[in-house]
């Protein structure tokens, strides 16, 4: 069997405030998107700066967390691996869904929007399965 790794690690700040839902099972879950800028030269020497968004998505205590004390702007590290799914959505085109599922979210930076949290370095908690009509598309 051929070796593998899907590992992700990001720093950057939210684009807004965290999502928090929780499945039918009662599990809780936080989706929220941070950017990532990235410096670099053009070919003319110039200083050029990308944006790359990027959706996460949270599980469990730590999905609570990130809703309690994360807000638009708030620095954090990002640890996780890459998920990509696709579906048929009910016009029956192909849609695609590209993600971070976080196993670690470091709060970095500034204070929380309410009270003191510590960084938060949860262990991961157990992902729900979920089948394609419980998918939400990832807007690009």
């Amino acid at each position: 069997m051929a070796a593998s790794l899907n590992r992700v690690i990001l720093i950057g700040n939210l684009t807004a405030d965290p999502e928090l839902r929780y499945t039918p099972s009662g599990t809780a879950r936080t989706k929220f998107s941070i950017a990532v800028n990235r410096q670099y030269k053009n070919p003319s020497g110039q200083l050029q700066e990308e944006t790359t968004f990027v959706p996460i998505v949270t599980w469990g205590s730590q999905a609570e967390n990130c809703a309690n004390y994360l807000s638009k702007g708030r620095s954090v590290a990002i640890e996780g691996r890459l998920r990509i799914d696709s579906f048929d959505n009910a016009e029956g085109e192909r849609k695609k869904i590209v993600e971070v599922v976080a196993s670690t979210v470091q709060f970095l930076g500034g204070s929380p929007r309410s009270g003191d949290a510590p960084a938060q370095r949860g262990v991961p908690a157990p992902e729900p399965e979920l089948d394609a009509g419980a998918m939400e598309e990832v807007p690009f």
